[in-house]
C-alpha cells in the first residue's frame, strides 16, 4: 500500500519522459531537492519513501548532472516500467491536470502546500469576486506559495494568469512585459488596461524587492489596476514599501498550526519531537525546511532570524558560505554559469537555502539578509571588489549592470565618467536597471555630473517627479534652464517652457543658441497629431542664423534646417520651395541617398499624386532601414485615413517589432505616433494603446499632441 508522499511522488515522476533516463542532463526537478520542494516537504521526509520504493522496483536512482546545479553529479530518481505503469493506475484516479496554458509570465513551479486550506479558500473567493488583495507576512512564511496555489486554483476555473516577480531593477514596464509579453506599453495606466479582462486575475509577487527609485511608478500601476473589475494578489514582506495601498485589503499570512507544521517534517521523527521543532520555529515553514533532524531542537521562541544565523549558516561548509556570499552580495539573481564560486551549489541546495527561478537561482531572501548583516563591512567590500573585476571581464549590458553595482558597493573612488557612459549604454537595453544604478551611485557621491545623467535619464523615461527632484540639487547654469524647460513640457506648462527656453537661449553661447533652436523648431513642427497642421511656418526658419555655428557644424545644421523646411513646405503646398529645398538636399546627400526617396515619396503621398499609394507600398516593403521604413507607414496611414488598405495595416503590424532608441528625440516621437496608430487599427485597445500614445508624446516633449489626444480618447469613451 502506497503512503500519500509515494502516491505524489509517482505522479510527480510520471510528468517526465523516458528519455531524461539516458540523459546527461536532467532537470533539478528529478533530484532530491527537487522532488522535496515540489512536495512542500522537508529533503528528509522523502528519504525513507524512495527507499522503501526503490526496493519495491517502483524507481531508480542514478548519479547525474543536474541542470543549473552546479558541476558536481547528483542523485536523480526515475520511474522504473513497473512505476510507470502504477503510475498510470495512479492518474485514472486523480483530478486532471490544470491547464498552464493560461499562465502568461514567471509562474513558478507548482508546489503542494499544508495546513493553508483557510487562507486559500479566502483568497479564491475574493479573487473570484474581483477584489484586490494585499498578502504579506514574515520572508519564508509560504506567500509565494500560497500565491501560486490560488493561481492553480483559479486556471482550474478557466483563470488567466497575469504573473511577474520583482527585483531590484524592476518597474511598471518591466511587470507589464513578465503579464504581456514583449508588446507591453510602458504606461502604468496602458498597462492596466491592457492586462485587465474577463476572468483574469494579475499577481505581483516579491514586491518589497523593488528599490525605491520605482515604487512610485509600481504603486501608480497598482492604483490603476485596482480600477478594473480584474482581481489582483500583491505578494509583499511585512511590511510593505507602500503603506497603505488604497483599494487594496491586506492579508496576512501567519505561521502554520503544530499540527500542520509536523506534516512537512520527515514521519521518522518521533511525534513529541516534531511537536518541540515546530513550535520553537513558529510554525515557519522555511525554518522548518532548513532545520535537520541531526540537529538540535531549537530554543523555545527563538527568532527565526537568530536560527538562520546560529544553525543553518554554522553548518554550511567554506565552499558553501563562498558560494553564498556571491549570491548573496549579487544584485540580481544569477545562473550556475555565471557564478565564480560555484562549488558550494550542490551543498546549499540540498540545505534548502536556495530559491530556484527557471534558470537562475538566489537565496532565500531570509538567508539572504541575514548572511548581508553577518559579514564585516570591510570583507564585504573585498567580495565586491573582487565580483567588479571578474565581471568587468564579461562582456554585455548585463555585466556592466552587475560590474557597476560591485564597484559601487567596493568603496573604491568611483570614477564618474565612465559610470556615466555605462549607465547611457545599460540604458539601451535597460533602463530600469540604469535609473536604478544611477540612483545608488549618486547615494555613493553626490556628483553633478551623474545628477544631469539621472535627470536626462528621467526625461526619457517620461518621469517628471524624478527629474524635478534632481534639478533642484543642480547648480545654477543655461543647462540647467534647459533641462527645467524640458521638464515644463513634460508637465504640459508650455509658456513656462517657452519662457525658460527663451532665458536660456540668452545665456547660451551663439552656437549653442542656435542648436537649442533647430531642435525647438524640430519638437514644434512634430508637436501634433497625425491630419492637424505644423505650428511652425517657413519665416521662423529661414530667421536661424547658422552663420553663429562652427564651420564644423555647419553642415549639419544645414541639412537639418532643410529638411525641416521641406517637411513644412509639403504642407503649404508650395511647390517653388520644395524644388528649391530638394536642388540643396540632393546637394548636401547625393541623388541616390536612401533618405532622399523617403523624402520625395512624402511629398508625392501628401499631394496624392496618381501612383503615390503604389508607390509607397514598393517603398515599404523594399525599405531596409526600419526607421524611414515606419516613417513611410505612418505618412501612408495618414493620407489613407479613415479607410486604410489591409496590406498597409499589416505592414504597420510587421513594424511594431521594430526596436527605437528612447534617448534619440525622433525615435521617441515616432515611438508616440506609432502607439497613436496602434490605437486606430485595433479598436479594441485604443483605450490602451492612446493611454500608451499620451505617455509617449508627453516624455517626447510633444505636450499638444498628448492634450489633444487626450480629448480624443475622453470623447471616445
Amino acid at each position: 500500500m502506497l503512503s500519500e508522499t509515494q502516491r505524489r511522488l509517482l505522479l510527480r515522476l510520471a510528468e517526465f519522459g523516458v528519455e531524461v533516463e539516458t540523459a546527461w542532463d536532467v532537470p533539478r526537478s528529478l533530484s532530491l531537492p527537487g522532488l522535496a520542494e515540489h512536495l512542500g516537504l522537508v529533503r528528509s521526509a522523502i528519504h525513507t519513501p524512495l527507499k522503501e520504493m526503490e526496493a519495491s522496483g517502483l524507481i531508480s536512482t542514478r548519479s547525474a548532472h543536474v541542470i543549473g546545479g552546479g558541476s558536481r553529479r547528483r542523485t536523480v530518481v526515475h520511474l522504473t516500467d513497473a512505476g510507470r505503469e502504477r503510475a498510470e493506475a495512479l492518474a485514472t484516479e486523480e483530478i486532471p491536470p490544470k491547464s498552464q496554458s493560461l499562465a502568461v509570465g514567471p509562474l513558478p513551479n507548482s508546489i503542494q502546500i499544508r495546513g493553508r486550506e483557510d487562507e486559500l479558500e479566502s483568497l479564491l473567493t475574493k479573487l473570484l469576486a474581483g477584489e484586490n488583495v494585499q498578502l504579506t507576512g514574515l520572508p519564508g512564511i509560504g506567500k509565494t506559495s500560497l500565491a501560486r496555489s490560488v493561481a492553480e486554483l483559479l486556471m482550474a476555473r478557466g483563470f488567466r494568469i497575469r504573473w511577474a516577480t520583482c527585483d531590484s531593477d524592476s518597474d511598471a514596464f518591466v511587470i507589464g512585459s513578465m503579464w504581456l509579453g514583449r508588446d507591453s506599453p510602458r504606461d502604468p495606466s496602458a498597462i492596466a488596461s491592457a492586462a485587465s479582462g474577463n476572468k483574469t486575475a494579475l499577481i505581483l509577487d516579491e514586491v518589497q524587492e523593488l528599490h525605491p527609485r520605482h515604487l512610485t511608478g509600481v504603486k501608480s500601476l497598482l492604483s490603476s489596476c485596482a480600477e478594473t473589475s480584474t482581481g489582483v494578489l500583491v505578494a509583499v514582506r511585512a511590511p510593505t514599501p507602500f503603506g497603505t495601498l488604497e483599494g487594496y485589503e491586506e492579508f496576512r499570512v501567519d505561521g502554520l498550526e503544530t499540527s500542520d507544521a509536523i506534516e512537512l517534517l520527515s514521519d521518522t521523527i518521533e511525534t513529541e519531537t516534531a511537536e518541540q521543532v515546530a513550535e520553537a520555529l513558529g510554525g515557519h515553514p522555511l525554518a522548518l525546511h532548513l532545520w535537520s533532524p541531526e540537529e538540535d531542537v531549537p530554543e523555545r521562541g527563538q527568532a527565526v532570524q537568530e536560527f538562520v544565523q546560529s544553525t543553518v549558516l554554522r553548518r554550511l561548509s567554506e565552499e558553501g558560505l563562498g558560494t553564498l556570499d556571491e549570491l548573496s552580495l549579487s544584485p540580481l539573481p544569477l545562473s550556475v554559469e555565471e557564478l565564480f564560486v560555484a562549488d558550494g551549489v550542490a551543498e546549499l541546495d540540498e540545505s534548502a537555502v536556495l530559491r530556484w527561478m527557471e534558470r537562475v537561482v538566489e537565496p532565500h531572501h531570509l538567508i539572504r539578509n541575514v548572511r548581508r548583516a553577518t559579514v564585516e563591512e570591510e570583507t564585504a567590500r573585498g567580495l565586491h571588489a573582487r565580483a567588479a573585476e571578474v565581471w568587468s571581464a564579461r562582456e554585455g549590458s548585463r555585466a556592466r549592470r552587475i560590474e557597476a553595482h560591485h564597484r559601487l558597493k567596493s568603496g573604491e573612488e568611483i570614477d564618474t565618467e565612465w559610470l556615466a557612459e555605462k549607465v547611457a549604454s545599460i540604458s539601451r537595453k535597460d533602463s530600469a536597471a540604469a535609473a536604478v544604478l544611477i540612483e545608488n551611485a549618486i547615494d555613493v557621491s553626490d556628483d553633478e555630473g551623474l545628477r544631469l545623467t539621472a535627470i536626462d535619464l528621467a526625461f526619457e523615461r517620461g518621469d517628471s517627479e524624478v527629474a524635478s527632484s534632481h534639478l533642484e540639487s543642480v547648480a545654477d547654469s543655461p543647462q540647467k534652464l534647459m533641462r527645467k524647460a524640458r521638464l515644463a513640457r513634460l508637465q504640459g506648462d508650455m509658456v513656462e517652457a517657452e519662457k525658460l527656453e527663451q532665458s536660456a537661449l540668452e545665456s547660451l553661447s551663439p552656437a549653442e543658441a542656435v542648436r537649442a533652436k533647430i531642435a525647438s523648431l524640430v519638437r514644434a513642427h512634430d508637436d501634433r497629431l497625425p491630419g492637424q497642421p505644423t505650428r511652425v511656418d517657413l519665416s521662423a526658419i529661414e530667421a536661424v542664423d547658422l552663420s553663429r555655428l562652427p564651420e564644423t557644424d555647419r553642415a549639419s545644421a544645414n541639412l537639418a534646417i532643410d529638411l525641416l523646411r521641406h517637411a513644412v513646405a509639403i504642407e503649404s503646398g508650395s511647390v517653388e520651395t520644395l524644388a528649391n529645398v530638394r536642388s540643396s538636399l540632393v546637394a548636401q546627400m547625393g541623388e541616390e541617398h536612401p533618405r532622399l526617396a523617403l523624402i520625395d515619396l512624402r511629398a508625392r503621398i501628401s499631394s496624392k499624386a496618381e501612383g503615390s499609394l503604389e508607390a509607397a507600398r514598393e517603398y515599404i516593403d523594399s525599405a531596409e532601414d526600419q526607421i524611414e521604413r515606419t516613417r513611410a507607414i505612418h505618412a501612408a496611414l495618414e493620407v489613407t485615413s479613415p479607410s486604410h488598405p489591409d496590406w498597409l495595416v499589416s505592414a504597420h503590424a510587421n513594424a511594431i517589432s521594430v526596436e527605437l532608441r528612447p534617448e534619440v528625440p525622433s525615435h521617441r516621437r515616432v515611438l508616440a505616433q506609432r502607439w497613436y496608430w496602434r490605437g486606430v487599427l485595433e479598436q479594441n485597445m485604443r483605450l490602451s494603446h492612446w493611454r500608451e500614445a499620451i505617455s509617449r508624446f508627453k516624455s517626447a516633449e510633444c505636450p499638444a499632441a498628448a492634450s489633444e489626444l487626450l480629448l480624443r480618447l475622453t470623447r471616445s469613451l
